[in-house]
């Protein structure tokens, strides 16, 4: 069969990148035997007409539509982005009679709701190689698609899903398949995952919905055949995507290793959760490459930190921010607030917190998103925040009510006394 997947996200929130959960996709169904074309429309200056020329050249049975984002998270002003997506399925309806097929991460947290808002055909919920290989066979015979794990069909609900086994390894795509010519330049960030999956359960966070719980990992020596190809082809800014790059720690050393060891002159930004870091580590990673660092310790409050379900307190953040100060690598933290059980005094305190820890930059998000299926959401109907039948597909998010008038001015006045806030 022929394969059309397109990449439907054009947002810059937070940096340029690829899409590499639909290039995974991509390589799947390529290796199944279908002829398969990747079109990223964030490269595209008229997304429109790069679909409709797409399509006509390829004249494809199926049509994969991902969806990254629903929303900005932000709270004051939140900016709902399925429109462009609703725009980009009305075209690829305009340039073919393939059935259209939706997944990504956004879709996976509200798949039902996103498939009914877009007007799709079907979708594919969490990890997307096994199940949408399946359903191209099923379309391509003229089978029902019920029954494959993780489809979504209109008015149906999803079925149960399934995420691939510790001996599965779903296949990374080379670089022609989702590298496009204006991708090759500074100021892009190319994505690597080498594990997936989270544990942590943190309380506000979907990602179990899209990757699930338990995590599974790559053999870092294929990670790193596989970045060395990348680095060949043009590419030298990673960012790896995993949730925790520090988790298991011994897996982060020996991916380190293999990175030192191919010595392939990279730039890599990685998220670290404040808990499980030694000095080896930080060693480990300023040699391969690492430049900068994500620090989501979210509070400086141990009250909040609890009700968050973070698995660190304020004192180990401090150790961790410390370490890779010394090492020389930027450190990016962020905060969480407003959740359940803020105050006044434990915004004050996170506000103080992240100021002694002389960061490099800071990201502050006021309010908290939120997503089904998580603690915060039960929170949310327990106190009325939000009522059982919502639609969190249009954002909704959780505030302590006592500072729903004070938080934003008290942040705004602490971002505009420090140009590395924002």
């Amino acid at each position: 069969m022929k394969v059309l997947l397109v990449s439907a996200n054009t947002e810059t929130m937070n940096m340029l990148t690829l899409p590499l959960g639909a290039a995974c996709v991509a390589a799947a169904a390529r290796n199944a035997g279908h002829e398969t074309r990747l079109l990223d429309l964030a490269f595209e200056p008229d997304p429109r007409q790069a679909i409709a020329d797409a399509a006509a050249g390829l004249q494809p049975d199926v049509i994969g539509v991902s969806v990254r984002n629903i929303d900005d998270q932000q709270m004051e002003r939140p900016r709902f982005l399925l429109e462009p997506v609703r725009d980009v399925v009305a075209a690829c309806r305009a340039a073919s009679p393939a059935p259209i097929v939706l997944g990504g991460a956004g879709f996976s947290i509200f798949p039902e709701s996103v498939l009914r808002y877009l007007g799709a055909d079907l979708g594919v919920q969490g990890e997307g190689e096994a199940p949408f290989v399946a359903l191209l066979e099923r379309i391509g015979r003229g089978a029902d698609p019920a029954g494959i794990p993780g489809v979504c069909l209109p008015g149906r609900a999803v079925e149960s899903r399934r995420f691939a086994s510790l001996q599965e390894d779903p296949p990374l795509p080379e670089p022609d398949l989702w590298i496009p010519s204006a991708a090759r330049r500074p100021g892009v960030w190319t994505p690597v995952q080498s594990r997936r999956g989270c544990p942590l359960d943190c309380s506000y966070c979907p990602n179990a919905l899209v990757e699930g719980a338990v995590m599974r990992r790559r053999s870092p020596q294929l990670v790193v055949r596989w970045m060395s190809e990348l680095r060949a082809a043009g590419q030298r800014d990673f960012t790896f995507v995993d949730n925790v790059f520090n988790l298991p720690l011994w897996y982060a050393k020996e991916l380190c290793r293999a990175i030192i060891q191919a010595d392939l002159d990279a730039n890599l930004w990685c998220i670290v959760y404040p808990q499980w870091v030694d000095g080896e580590l930080v060693e480990l990673m300023r040699r391969a490459g690492c430049s900068q660092v994500s620090l989501g310790f979210e509070s400086g409050s141990a009250r909040l930190l609890l009700s968050y379900n973070k698995q660190f307190d304020a004192a180990e953040v401090r150790a961790t921010s410390e370490l890779f100060r010394a090492a020389g690598i930027k450190r990016v933290g962020f905060l969480l607030l407003g959740g359940p059980g803020e105050t006044r005094d434990t915004v004050e305190e996170s506000l103080a917190f992240a100021e002694s820890l002389e960061l490099d930059a800071l990201k502050i998000t006021i309010g908290i998103r939120i997503y089904p299926g998580t603690p915060l959401h039960a929170t949310a109907l327990a106190e009325g925040v939000i009522q059982r039948g919502d639609d969190l597909l249009f954002p909704r998010f959780y505030i302590a009510p006592e500072l729903r008038e004070w938080l934003p001015d008290r942040v705004a006045r602490y971002s505009a006394e420090r140009p590395w806030v924002n």
